[in-house]
C-alpha cells in the first residue's frame, strides 16, 4: 500500500512557475506515477506520468512542454515542475500510483487528496 501527500499548490500570475511535490510513504517502489487534475465541473483528467521501470514520462497534450515530472527515490517524493502557466491550468492537483500500463483514473489505484493550483489572468 502507498500513501501519497501532496504539497506545492499556491496562487500564481499567468506566464508564472510553481513545483509540486508528492510524498510518498509505505511501499512506494514499483508504483508508476502520476499527476492529474481537476477543474470546478470537469472531470479529472491526466497530466503526466512517470514509470517506474525506465523512468518513461508521458504528458497531456495541453501541458506537453511546459510542464515536466520527476521522479526523487531517496527522498520517496514525485514532483510535478509546471511553467508557463495559464489561467486554464486551474484545477485541484492530484498525485496517483498504480501498475497499469495506462494513463486514465481508473489505471491507478493510490490517491492523494489533492492541491489546489490557481492561476490568475
Amino acid at each position: 500500500q502507498v500513501q501519497l501527500i501532496e504539497s506545492g499548490g499556491d496562487v500564481v500570475r499567468a506566464g508564472g512557475s510553481l513545483r509540486l511535490s508528492c510524498a510518498t510513504s509505505g511501499r512506494p517502489s514499483g508504483y508508476n506515477y502520476a499527476w492529474f487534475r481537476q477543474a470546478p465541473g470537469k472531470d479529472r483528467e491526466f497530466v503526466a506520468r512517470i514509470t517506474w521501470t525506465n523512468s518513461v514520462e508521458n504528458y497531456a497534450n495541453s501541458v506537453k512542454d511546459r510542464f515536466a515530472i520527476a521522479r526523487e527515490n531517496a527522498k520517496n517524493t514525485v514532483y510535478l515542475q509546471m511553467n508557463s502557466l495559464k489561467p486554464e491550468d486551474t484545477a485541484v492537483y492530484f498525485c496517483a500510483a498504480g501498475w497499469r500500463s495506462g494513463i486514465s483514473v481508473s489505471d491507478f489505484v493510490y490517491w492523494g487528496r489533492g492541491t489546489q493550483v490557481t492561476v490568475s489572468s
